[in-house]
This record gives C-alpha cells, structure tokens and sequence, in this order.
C-alpha cells in the first residue's frame, strides 16, 4: 500500500466506499477553534510557509526539542527559512506521532506536495509552498473557501469588542464566523490580584458599574447577551476539572465583597465561588438555548523556567489525573433538577475517562433533544488516531455514535483543516471493518448516511447555524 494515497487508512472496500461516497465530500462545520478572527476579517496574507504552519503550532514545537533543536530556532530569533529545515529535520523523527501524518496530509491537501518531507528537500519545499502562500488562493478567506468550511466559532473572551465578527458579518463573505463565549477568567480567583484587573476589564466592556456580586453577574449577562446578538450559540470552559462545592448566594455575595476589598480568600472559598460561576454561567447558556463546552483535564505550564522566558501556551502543557466523575455528576444534576441544563459537549484530556464521560452523559439524555449530552472528539493529546479510536469505541458502546456531532480542529491554524480529513478516514474504517467482520450489515447506503451525518448532518442540526 502506497504511503498516504487516496486510500490512506481505509483498510477495506467497505471503508473505501463509506468515505468516497459520503464523507469525502462533505461540507465542515468546525465548531471549536482558536482561529485569529481578525486574519480572517482582513483576509489576511501569510508572508511564507513558516509562518502559516509553524508560527504559534505548540505541537510542533514540542516534538522540535524532543529533538534536540535548539530554542533559538523554534521561538527564537532565527529565520523563517531557518526554523522550517529545523522542523523538517524533525520530522523523519517523528514516526508514529500524529504529526507524521498531518504533516504530509497537510503538505498534500494544501500544496499538492507529495515528497516526504526530510532536511534534504526542505528548502525546495519551502519556496515552493512559500510561493503559493503568497498568492490570492492562500489568503484565510480563500483557504476557509476550499476546505469547503460552512461555518466556525472562534474561542473569545467575554470583554472582546468582537469588531471583526461583527465586520465579518456585514461583508460579502459567505462563510458564519462566531464568537464563542469563554468565561474562564471571569470565574478564575486563583489569584485575587488578577481577578480584580479582569473585573475592570469587564465593568469597561459592558459598561456596568461593579459593587457587589449582583452587578458582575448584570455586567457578565450583558456580555453573554452581547456575543448572542453577534451570533454567538456556544460557551466552552477550559478547566482541571468541575467545580461543585456546595454555597449559598450570601457565602458567595461575601465572598465577592471580599475580593472587591483586596482581601485574600481561602481555597474553600475559591472552590465555592467557582461552583457558583459555573452554575451562573450555565444558566445564561440554557436561557438561550445554547450549547456549552467543558474542555476537562489539562495540566498546564508544568515548566516554570520555560513559562517564564516564553508564557503560556509554548508547549508545556500535559494530561492531568484530575478526579473528574464525582464533581461533574454534582454539576450536572444541579442544572437538571431545576431543568436548566442546556446542550452540553464533555472533552477529556486523559484517556483513563472515556468510559466515565461517555457513561455520564447518558444519564442526563432527557429526550428532548437527540445527542442532547455530547462525548466530544479525541481532544489535544487525544487528537490522534488511537485517542479517536477510543473515543468512537467508548461513544458506540456506552451511547449513540449515529447522533455524535463530530470532529472540530481545536486549532489556531488555517492549515489544520485535514484534521476532519484524517476523522473521517477513521470512522470510515471502524465502520467498514465492522461490515467486513461480519458485524454490522452489508447495506452502504444505510451506514454511509449515519457516517454523513457524523462528519457533518448532526452537527447542522444541532448548532442550528
């Protein structure tokens, strides 16, 4: 088998038929990203290929010095040219890592560049692709246009103007762009220092005067309304684990006025008035009829040194073994006893709950929704083929895989829209498989609509975009 031909990882002719005939070609919502909304406003020009596919790619940069490159050419002041025949260097080293594969999936899709990539052909491919970055064809917009994008929600903090989107909106461009409402700092009292600077940020934006609790849930429901009539439909919060500390609305109150004060707060403190954000937060969702996202078990900025000289978001990020199930069954039945849990997407960072995660949202399928509770995709060290297996396996065996919304790009680049690529070969595969083993029927157009509506169909349905 000829290495990433049309054929790449579907194993039988029932694999070959489910993706050409129903996946290959359909459209991509991708619904969770981390996309510059102000690139795609100015339809903005990448200067070469570094910049568009190795410039803030974390991933990339971790497998760099697992390699033994040198920082200088990774974040450094080296140049472009430069730190891309450093990351061509690394990658014939990287066999087996998910980045084989994207890397050449990418150099394909993009650029019709077949070779694999080695330190000898690096500066041939370099000029090559930098060439065609520089033109119209390579531009965000016009890159958005031929993965054939319908629609993608870019991850915003609730104090952001949202100018782009809203400049995005009013232009010719066809494609949705929307915000999605990212609460995490406006809940995060770690440090009472920075909170009290994010509570200005946010008495700024909404134009509501904080001076007591009630105010900052007023001016936070001001931001919520503000991304709805931006076309927001999603939350997401990022966090180690659901907080569900039981409160009362006066320890809470007493809570803020302390902090408001400049006073220090104990760590049962920080826990309850988490749990009471959340569940705050949650309730604006459900008014609305959004979705909300809880992305689940990631330890950050585990390498102080390297946090220092380079911040966050460099590479020094790793699974967490957090107890997840306990707190988030809690959090969840708050929200249902007093039916105000929205649609809710669940993502683990740690492979060990899967069968936790897919097992909780079935307790809370109520049936007024199809997939009303969501086993998200194979999420950051997840993001792979194995993590996504697992995934699928864990959904199809504990849930419903027919009513799975499907894969997103969790990305900051526009050149990772192959990852639905790479999803839908996967699925396509264990399905096919299981047709061939005998396990599921021979009928291709029965199977082939269900996998039509995982890559694409369910998740029309339910964003309602």
């Amino acid at each position: 088998m000829t290495f990433l031909d049309q054929n790449f990882l579907l194993q039988t002719k029932s694999a070959e038929r489910l993706y050409h005939d129903f996946a290959e070609n359909q459209p991509i919502i991708d619904y969770h990203n981390h996309l510059p909304p102000h690139q795609i406003d100015e339809d903005y020009q990448f200067k070469n290929l570094t910049e568009i596919w190795l410039k803030g790619d974390h991933y990339k940069w971790r497998a760099m010095r697992a390699n033994g490159i040198s920082e200088h050419f990774i974040t450094g002041d080296a140049t472009d040219e430069e730190k891309f025949v450093k990351w061509a260097e690394t990658v014939p080293n990287s066999i087996r890592n998910p980045l084989f594969h994207w890397t050449h999936l990418e150099l394909q899709r993009y650029f019709g560049i077949k070779e694999v990539l080695t330190v000898n052909n690096a500066k041939k491919i370099y000029t090559e692709a930098s060439e065609k970055v520089n033109s119209s064809e390579y531009s965000c917009r016009s890159l958005l246009k031929k993965f054939k994008v319908e629609a993608l929600c870019t991850t915003d903090d609730p104090t952001d103007s949202l100018q782009h989107h809203q400049n995005i909106t009013k232009s010719d461009f066809s494609i949705k762009v929307l915000p999605t409402f990212r609460p995490d700092k406006a809940m995060n009292v770690d440090n009472e220092s920075e909170f009290l600077e994010y509570v200005r940020k946010i008495q700024v934006a909404s134009n509501v005067t904080v001076t007591d609790f009630n105010s900052y849930l007023a001016a936070i429901q001001n931001r919520h309304d503000f991304f709805a009539a931006t076309g927001g439909k999603l939350s997401d919060h990022g966090l180690n684990h659901i907080y569900a500390t039981d409160y009362t609305e006066v320890e809470v109150s007493n809570i803020f006025s302390d902090l408001l004060a400049g006073k220090n707060i104990s760590e049962h403190q920080k826990n309850q008035f988490k749990s009471a954000m959340l569940v705050y937060l949650a309730h604006m969702d459900h008014a609305k009829g959004w979705v909300q996202q809880f992305h689940l078990g990631a330890l950050r900025n585990n390498n102080s040194r390297l946090l220092t000289s380079l911040g966050p978001d460099t590479g020094f990020d790793s699974m967490g073994d957090f107890s997840q199930a306990e707190n988030l069954s809690k959090f969840l039945n708050k929200l249902d006893s007093t039916n105000q849990l929205a649609k809710t997407i669940l993502y683990n960072n740690n492979p060990v709950d899967n069968a936790s995660f897919a097992t909780m949202i079935g307790n809370f399928q109520d049936g007024t929704v199809a997939g009303k509770m969501q086993f998200g995709s194979g999420w950051w060290f997840l993001d792979q083929k194995l993590g996504m297996e697992e995934q699928i396996n864990n959904l199809s065996n504990m849930g419903l895989l027919s009513r799975f919304v499907g894969m997103l790009t969790d990305s900051r680049s526009f050149m990772s829209f192959p990852r639905h690529e790479y999803f839908r070969r996967i699925l396509c595969n264990m399905i096919g498989n299981d047709i061939e083993n005998g396990e599921l029927p021979d009928d291709i157009e029965w199977l082939g609509g269900i996998v039509g509506n995982i890559c694409y169909g369910n998740a029309n349905e339910y964003f309602g975009f």
